[in-house]
């Protein structure tokens, strides 16, 4: 899991520590928009069904702070 090249028992990352903070980086500030998008939608009354608009900020999110602690 989160494992590129496996080499006897050791599992060694796909990317870096720096690669990792971008996208950790990366994944917090998609979420950060994705929470104030959502927040405005509810504080502005628009219909439920216009927050599906956020599913593909949030599953950048997620994919993006994932990849960050999979070393992926």
């Amino acid at each position: 899991m989160g494992c590129d090249i496996i080499e006897g028992e050791v599992c060694l990352p796909n990317i870096g520590p720096a690669e990792r903070r971008k996208r950790l980086r990366f994944g917090l500030a998609a979420l950060a928009v994705g929470l104030v998008l959502a927040g405005v939608l509810v504080v502005l009354g628009l219909p439920p069904l216009l927050r599906l608009v956020l599913f593909p900020i949030f599953w950048v999110a997620g994919s993006g702070i994932f990849q960050s602690r999979e070393k992926t």
